[in-house]
């Protein structure tokens, strides 16, 4: 059974938000808008992508 993986996409710039969350969309591994990395389906990167999902798209991969 493979597992399941999620495309993760910088929409809209990290300049001014919470240090937190930008902390957060560092440890996702995006960098510069319009940047993506395919990470993990599991409940820890669902919870990191709920703090920051006004700043992000998710799409199965």
């Amino acid at each position: 059974m493979a597992d399941k993986k999620l495309k993760v996409t910088l929409v809209k710039s990290a300049n001014g938000i919470v240090p937190k969350n930008k902390k957060i969309i560092e440890a996702l591994g995006l960098h510069k808008v319009n940047s993506s990395n395919i990470l993990p389906d599991n409940d820890a990167t669902r919870g990191m992508l709920r703090r920051v999902d006004y700043l992000v798209k998710v799409e199965e991969a």
